[in-house]
């Protein structure tokens, strides 16, 4: 894998460092979506931990995010996109998942997935699309005690 990718725009500046992570604003981030509102700190502290994540920056305050599970070869998976509502409305969520598409280690994927109940517009700017054949996908869904089952 490639080194930690720093880029800047404005006064925002996006990270793969870890170093850089701030998982209370993570958490606090979390907790405010509808797809990881009640999971528990350490799974998520888990899956950052073994997932290559952007952290958005303005200076050194954490206002965003966005995750990728991937074999950084065929299959990349996005997930944990935030941003925080203070700086929402200012292109930060566009200009981030330019930068996840374009690093290094994931051009080429041959399969990207995300799954999304609101965001289908932005997602829908960068090539994704609805399953083309959405029979072929199986899944096994566990939701930790804490998320209830409509998780």
């Amino acid at each position: 894998m490639s080194q930690f990718l720093e880029v800047h725009k404005d006064k925002y500046t996006i990270s793969t460092d870890p170093a850089r992570l701030d998982i209370d604003a993570i958490c606090d981030f979390l907790t405010r979506s509808y797809w990881a509102k009640a999971r528990p700190r350490e799974r998520t502290e888990r899956a950052f931990a073994n997932s290559l994540v952007f952290g958005v920056y303005d200076g050194d305050r954490q206002v965003g995010m966005a995750r990728v599970v991937s074999d950084y070869a065929i299959f990349a998976y996005l997930c944990d996109v935030f941003i925080h509502e203070e700086y929402r409305a200012h292109g930060l969520g566009k200009w981030l998942i330019e930068t996840v598409l374009d690093h290094p280690d994931l051009r080429g994927m041959r399969r990207w997935v995300l799954a999304t109940s609101d965001a289908h517009g932005l997602y829908r700017q960068f090539g994704w699309d609805a399953l083309g054949k959405p029979d072929n996908w199986m899944e096994i869904f566990r939701p930790f005690p804490e998320e209830g089952i409509d998780a």
